[in-house]
């Protein structure tokens, strides 16, 4: 076989990798388990953090958390979702902004939706959000977490799903920079959703159990996306820019707007600033 040749579906691909100079069994289905595999296990080690703290992360850590998350998520984004996506729709000869733009509205009015009608409670807030649910107030912080983590399964999924393809652009290198990005925002994550449930009484083994279980959609949604778009390729480009839009939603909805609560906001912004610019440095780097 020669370099670069593939046979095979979206499904299971076998390739032969050039840069490595052997063949290799590509499955885009499992390599974007293994990726989203990542974020997740990342999940499950911010939310060990009631076994290590007594009381909750100081404000001024929560926004600076907050700001980091916020950062990487823009990021991840520009460079990794949508310049990909405006890239593959020009070679497949279309206009690559109509794809990138069409996506990006569906995904923020996906979450928009999202958040009118599933209840939820954010961390640190005390009224619930979306329609009245007699859901406990534990349930409903895992759900607030959760509508957050299906983009990023999504873009972690889709990201390794494009790179177990032959030419599509996106390497196996950038995708792990990807999953890597938002492994790093996702523990404070764990960390956010699993202290509050300590201080609403819960023991330190459900409060455990309920922060890692906040990460599994994101396994979850990873694999359904590249399901979904892996049967319909010229469809890829719309399913990039909708995590895309999705995420930044997630940032300007919630995760700014908390990054600078309280009096001093350079924290929050410091946050920001450093995630793009980590994030920046990954995906350009390894990508």
């Amino acid at each position: 076989m020669q370099a670069g040749a593939c046979s095979g579906t979206i499904i299971t691909r076998f390739c032969y990798s050039e840069e490595v100079g052997r063949l290799n069994d590509f499955s885009p289905l499992l390599l974007a388990l293994e990726g989203t595999g990542i974020t997740f296990l990342a999940t499950v080690l911010g939310a060990s953090a009631v076994f290590f703290f007594k009381k909750e992360v100081s404000p001024q850590w929560e926004r600076g958390f907050l700001g980091f998350a916020a950062g990487v998520m823009i990021a991840a984004s520009v460079w990794s979702l949508l310049i990909p996506a405006i890239e593959m729709a020009e070679e497949q000869g279309s206009i690559g902004w109509v794809p990138a733009a069409g996506g990006f509205v569906t995904g923020g009015l996906f979450l928009l939706l999202l958040d009118r009608l599933i209840p939820h409670l954010h961390p640190g807030s005390r009224n619930p959000e979306g329609p009245k649910s007699p859901l406990g107030r534990s349930t409903l912080l895992v759900l607030a977490v959760t509508l957050h983590n299906i983009p990023e399964g999504m873009a972690v999924g889709l990201s390794f799903g494009l790179a177990a393809q032959a030419g599509s652009g996106v390497t196996l290198a950038a995708a792990f920079a990807l999953a890597t990005g938002i492994a790093l925002q996702n523990i404070p994550e764990g960390a956010a959703v699993a202290l509050p449930m300590k201080r609403e009484g819960l023991s330190n083994g459900k409060a455990f159990l309920f922060g890692a279980a906040s990460g599994l959609v994101e396994p979850m949604g990873g694999v359904a996306a590249v399901l979904v778009a892996g049967t319909v390729q010229p469809l890829m480009p719309w399913f990039l820019s909708f995590a895309a839009g999705a995420m930044i939603y997630v940032v300007v909805e919630e995760l700014i707007p908390e990054a600078h609560l309280g009096e001093h906001s350079h924290v929050g912004t410091g946050g920001v600033m450093l995630g793009f610019l980590v994030m920046m440095i990954l995906d350009v780097a390894l990508g």
